[in-house]
This record gives C-alpha cells, structure tokens and sequence, in this order.
C-alpha cells in the first residue's frame, strides 16, 4: 500500500472526521461536536501547541492521523511532544502505517530539537502496543487521575 504521510490541511476535515470518530469509538469516549470543532481549528492554527498529521492513500484517501501536543517541560529546556492520539482505519491496519505516522512524529522531534516524544495507551491495547514495544521504550509509569 502506498501512502505519504503530511500535515493536516483544512480541506482535510470530512475524511479526518471518520477517522476521528474511529478513535473515539475505540476507547468509548464522545465529544460534544463543538470541541471537535475546536480541536480541528487548533490543528490550522499557527499560534496552537496542537498538530496533526495525516497518512494519504495516492487517490486521496486518509488511513490515519496522528494528533500531538507540543509543550514545556520542568525538567528540559527543550519541548516535548506529547502524541495524544493515533488511528489507522481497519483497511490499512498492517500495512506500516501507525509506523510511519510514528516515525514522521519523531523526524519532527529531530529537526526542532524536541527533547521527548511520548504517549499513553491502555494496557489491554495489545494490538497497538506489539507497534509501540519495536519504536519506544515502556517507561514503567502509571496514570492517575483526578475524576
């Protein structure tokens, strides 16, 4: 499978939607439709800490997106990126994909000179985390929240 991997455009938005919507429906979470709209924006915004990245078939077609959080760090004087959210759809699973989108974050991390890229997942994601043992290290760290 061909595919290129580039920054998310705003003629994006009707095919990011189902993939966006795929994620959500993976770790059974909803969003009111206006934070998806704010969330969309921030990606077009030059000012926002947000970026997305998105996975392109030749034919137009999106196979995933990859969604980051650049930020300040205590203890680095570098930015770290924080990989919020990734997906590919169910045609393209296997096909290297999340890989690509992965290694197009780090290619990222590399030329600004980002000091972390890192990312949570659930530890029952046993599917996505086969990928994730081969490109990174498990830090060993465990969540809490305030509910």
């Amino acid at each position: 499978m061909s595919f290129a991997i580039r920054d998310i455009r705003r003629e994006d938005r009707p095919k990011w939607e189902p993939l966006w919507a795929g994620y959500l429906d993976f770790y059974n979470a909803t969003l009111a439709p206006e934070i998806t709209d704010a969330t969309f924006a921030r990606f077009l915004d030059p000012n926002s800490n947000l970026f997305a990245l998105v996975a392109e078939r030749e034919d137009g077609v999106l196979l995933g997106i990859v969604q980051c959080v650049l930020h300040d760090h205590g203890w680095s004087q570098k930015k770290f990126c924080y990989l919020e959210d990734l997906f590919v759809s169910a045609e393209a699973r296997g096909a290297g994909v999340g890989r690509a989108l992965i290694e197009a974050v780090y290619a990222r991390a590399d030329s600004n000179d980002w000091g972390r890229v890192y990312w949570l997942t659930h530890e029952t994601n046993a599917t996505a985390r086969k990928l994730y043992d081969q490109v990174a290290k498990n830090s060993g760290f465990i969540q809490y929240r305030r509910p």
